[in-house]
């Protein structure tokens, strides 16, 4: 059997990270996705899911991310039921994170804080404006046929 999940998308509620009695960090979300396509004339029509994450995924979450931000959840889902307060039951699907990671969503505009500019990997913390740098892809060379030589036989190649 296989059940595995990847959704990105934009993180919509407040999040709030909880504790059971027992001293197990959780924290429950949603995220909404959009849709790949669109009716011609319509607006983009967005699904919502709901996440929850245990333990150490919980307290990066939390620490590392806000409403409104992209993030990018893999993990499973799973069904459970239980008897709403007018005795009827309900069904509730969720995705259970395993792991969540940082989608490249650009830096934030200047004067606007970024939950990116704590995280102690990202370079952004160290600047002296995190605000004015940006996450733009390296520059690169194209280069011209005259940076190769031709060979005259396939015995140098490895494969």
């Amino acid at each position: 059997m296989f059940n595995k999940v990847i959704m990105m998308g934009r993180i919509v509620n407040d999040l709030e990270l909880k504790t059971t009695p027992t001293g197990v960090s959780v924290l429950s979300f949603r995220i909404a996705v959009d849709r790949r396509y669109q009716t011609k004339g319509e607006e983009r029509k967005s699904d919502f899911f709901n996440v929850v994450a245990w333990r150490n995924e919980a307290e990066f979450i939390s620490k590392y991310f806000l409403k409104g931000r992209m993030i990018l959840i893999e993990g499973e889902l799973q069904t459970r039921s239980y008897v709403d307060k007018n005795g009827n039951n309900a069904y509730v699907t969720e995705i259970i994170a395993d792991r969540a990671t940082f989608t490249g969503e650009k830096a934030a505009q200047p004067g606007s804080a970024s939950p990116y500019q704590s995280f102690p990997g990202n370079a952004q913390a160290s600047s002296a404006h995190p605000a004015q740098t940006t996450n733009a892809a390296p520059t690169v060379s194209q280069g011209d046929a005259s940076d190769f030589t031709e060979t005259d036989s396939d015995d140098d190649y490895p494969f």
